[in-house]
């Protein structure tokens, strides 16, 4: 058999060689084109973090500074939060060979890239809820200062993110006899009652076994709550609480003490049409805009007789585009952190990119095509 030589198969094709050159001339600066929409963004990210200096001091000082800068650390959070990056081990390797990423960090085309284990342990020892919070306050700040969010209109709503348990780790708060053998043992729950008053998760004790509705199945969970501004659609504050069926109504009435001026409204669904939720709004002097139930309702018809009630209930649906976002392109169907406080710091890191998503979007430079 004779094996032609590949260069003399094709003379007219040029050859591929493969050599790369000793020195780069060109800086990833020049790279990244000029319109690109992560350019405007990591100017505003960048104006953020300079503003947080104080909280990254306070942060680490008893520790010292960390192997992992926090300015780098959340700049790749968002990374893995706007580019739905399933992993920190496949975030790290996807910053080490993408240069658009590379760039965004602030990392050099030869700079080395933290290890997958390191950066891990760098967000652990980080990212806490009052960070994340923050954060979430500084991009909601600009926004304000665009002038971009109102304090008059709001709409409320709750959706539960699965916990980071499986049913089998639920389990009798008393104990039961010995756990089953093996790692992943079989474990059959037909027949047996099971109950948040006494079982609990030995992996998540702050979970809770809910389910949205009748004929849905029960799922261990925790629920977010995001109250938003109904100019533009902009989340303006996020609750982490149990799942209970009660702590919709009860996060909803502290986040409206913490934003709504009296005279305000807020629209939310007919979850909310009860009279504990309906008298708490008129104790703040908010007009609670609420879908009304078909029987038992505790909205009456001067409410619903308000010029706006019938534009709350329209508008208070895009509050479903922001958990809708969460979920797919944030990835937060399920968390993988352990507890409320560490799911609500994750919860306030994706709202705060929803919102500079959203500040780009309004303001013509964010295209989502070109991410």
């Amino acid at each position: 058999m004779i094996i032609a030589n590949p260069d003399t198969l094709i003379p007219m094709r040029g050859k591929t060689i493969h050599q790369g050159a000793m020195f780069s001339y060109v800086s990833l600066e020049d790279r990244i084109p000029k319109n690109h929409p992560l350019r405007q963004l990591r100017l505003l990210v960048d104006a953020v973090l300079a503003s947080m200096d104080k909280e990254f001091e306070a942060a680490y000082a008893q520790t010292g500074r960390p192997s992992v800068p926090p300015e780098r650390l959340l700049k790749a959070m968002l990374l893995q939060i706007l580019f739905t990056i399933r992993s920190e081990r496949l975030l790290v390797e996807s910053i080490d060979y993408n240069l658009l990423y590379r760039w965004f960090v602030g990392l050099a085309i030869d700079d080395p890239v933290w290890d997958h284990s390191t950066f891990s342990a760098n967000r652990k020892r980080l990212f806490n809820e009052g960070l994340a919070r923050v954060f979430f306050e500084r991009v909601k700040g600009l926004a304000d200062w665009r002038r971009l969010t109102s304090n008059e209109h709001f709409s409320v709503d709750g959706t539960l993110i699965d916990a980071w348990a499986s049913h089998k780790s639920f389990r009798p708060k008393d104990g039961d006899g010995p756990r089953p053998p093996g790692r992943n043992p079989e474990v059959d729950f037909k027949g047996r009652s099971r109950a948040n008053d006494t079982h609990v998760s030995t992996t998540d004790p702050e979970a809770r076994l809910f389910k949205k509705a009748e004929g849905m199945a029960s799922r261990l969970c925790h629920m977010s709550h995001v109250l938003m501004e109904n100019r533009n659609g902009l989340v303006v504050d996020v609750a982490v609480t149990e799942a209970n069926g009660r702590a919709e109504r009860q996060a909803a009435l502290k986040l409206l003490a913490r934003h709504a001026k009296r005279g305000a409204t807020v629209g939310a669904d007919k979850g909310y049409d009860t009279a504990d939720f309906v008298a708490g709004c008129r104790r703040l002097g908010v007009t609670p805009h609420v879908a009304r139930k078909k029987t038992g309702s505790a909205i009456d018809g001067r409410t619903t007789r308000h010029a706006g009630y019938q534009t709350s209930l329209k508008v208070r649906k895009r509050i479903e585009e922001a958990f809708g976002w969460l979920k797919t392109v944030a990835g937060l169907r399920k968390t993988r952190l352990i507890g409320q406080a560490k799911l609500a710091g994750q919860a306030l890191l994706c709202f705060a990119a929803y919102n500079l998503v959203r500040i780009g979007s309004l303001s013509g430079w964010w295209d989502a095509q070109h991410v």
